[in-house]
């Protein structure tokens, strides 16, 4: 039995997570002609399984820089994935870098052999000798198979550190690390979960709603952490939990958010992963109303962005691009002397503008865009960077006047979500 003074002994503390690194391989990446959405979309993936990338590194594709890579990868992290250089030219030299660092010969995989015989085979193409030696492999690697391409994927434990090589190209990364390194990551290491909710918010800056939430933010739960991802007009808040030994965690987390739409509801337009213009379609859809869009400034931008959402012909009906004046009055029905004493760039006009979408359209809500995108056009009056935006239905018509001023494919883009935020906003009733 045992004394009153002593206790059971404490539970072992669960190992760390590995520390990931992400390294790409490709002078096209150093240039700029391809830009590197293979890390985002691996970063986004093992932080759902309790992972976190700690650097990620672009290298040229020579062969003395990639083993200085690997080298210094595998003093800063227990886990290197690698992505590029599997190709069938010459260029492509990470398999055979691969090779010599790990100290093996390159042999062939006859698994992966007739699964690209296959493939040319299912093609009617024929194969050349490069396209078979896409099968050679380290002979000391586990071979990761390639459901939709020519290269497989190559894991290797050397030392306590897992490398894991994958094709550069997204669509084949992403099924071998949906496929295989994701499983066997959590296989091989002991994860603490993470949990995230995300918040979207619209229509207020980074700054103003740090100060709104300052005091929930203070409150949270020391293993509850608060992120803020600004973008266009837009700001996204990421909680991001991780396990404290008690129950439903992401449960706890949602019970958070209440206290969050008292400070800030206003400008909350969705409480998961999506945006604005897919808001704007629940929104639509579940008041049964059709939208349409007048630009000038924003060239049809406006209506790109709300038809770029699946099935948004239930609610959408078009869009008229008048960039002329003489189109702002024989489409729209813009009166010459509002032209006259305003100018095209004026909430008049653009008034006139949504209120005339609605009636050629047949719409039941239209918004409007007119600018000086720049970086010419000013006048004595109007500075470039002036937008004005209008929302119209059938019992009113609201206008704003902003001057961005950054820049003239800026000034598009926020004058565009400006008065996607304007829409919204009505839709909801705010």
């Amino acid at each position: 039995m045992p004394s009153p003074t002593s206790f059971p002994p404490a539970p072992a503390p669960s190992p760390a997570p590995p520390d990931v690194e992400i390294m790409t391989i490709g002078d096209e990446l150093l240039y700029g002609q391809v830009v590197d959405t293979n890390s985002a979309f691996m970063g986004q993936e093992l932080a759902k399984i309790g992972l976190r990338v700690r650097q990620i590194s672009s290298v040229s594709d020579r062969a003395d820089e990639i083993v200085a890579a690997l080298d210094q990868a595998r003093a800063r992290a227990q886990v290197v994935l690698i992505t590029g250089g599997l190709g069938p030219t010459k260029d492509d030299l990470t398999k055979h870098v691969l090779a010599r660092y790990f100290g093996t010969e390159l042999v062939m995989h006859e698994p992966t052999l007739h699964h690209v015989e296959e493939i040319f085979r299912r093609f009617r193409r024929p194969m050349l000798e490069v396209n078979r030696q896409q099968a050679l492999v380290p002979a000391n690697c586990e071979v990761l198979p390639n459901a939709v391409g020519t290269a497989p994927g190559m894991w290797f434990l050397d030392q306590g550190t897992v490398f894991v090589s994958m094709p550069g190209v997204p669509f084949e990364m992403k099924r071998l690390m949906t496929d295989h390194v994701l499983p066997r990551l959590q296989a091989q290491f002991h994860l603490v979960p993470i949990e995230h909710v995300v918040v979207m918010t619209a229509g207020l800056g980074e700054s103003f709603l740090a100060q709104k939430i300052a005091d929930w933010e203070d409150a949270l739960p020391a293993n509850i952490k608060l992120a803020y991802l600004p973008s266009f007009g837009a700001v996204r808040l990421r909680l991001t939990g991780t396990d404290d030994g008690q129950p439903d965690l992401r449960g706890r987390m949602l019970a958070l958010l209440p206290a969050l739409r008292a400070r800030i509801g206003a400008y909350i337009f969705a409480e998961e992963e999506t945006t604005l213009e897919a808001a704007i379609g629940q929104l639509l859809r579940a008041r049964n109303l059709t939208v349409g869009t007048a630009e000038s400034c924003t060239g049809g931008l406006v209506a790109h962005r709300l038809t770029g959402v699946p099935g948004s012909s239930e609610y959408f009906r078009g869009s008229i691009v008048a960039y002329h004046n003489d189109l702002k009055q024989a489409e729209l029905g813009v009166k010459a002397e509002t032209l006259t004493e305003f100018g095209a760039v004026s909430e008049a006009t653009v008034r006139e503008m949504a209120e005339g979408a609605r009636r050629r359209l047949g719409v039941d809500v239209a918004v409007a865009t007119s600018g000086i995108a720049g970086p010419t056009g000013a006048t004595a009056t109007k500075k470039v960077g002036t937008v004005c935006l209008a929302y119209a239905d059938a019992n009113q018509t609201i206008s704003r006047e902003y001057v961005l001023d950054r820049g003239r494919a800026l000034n598009v883009e926020y004058a565009a979500q400006s008065v996607l935020t304007l829409l919204r906003e009505q839709l909801a009733g705010l």
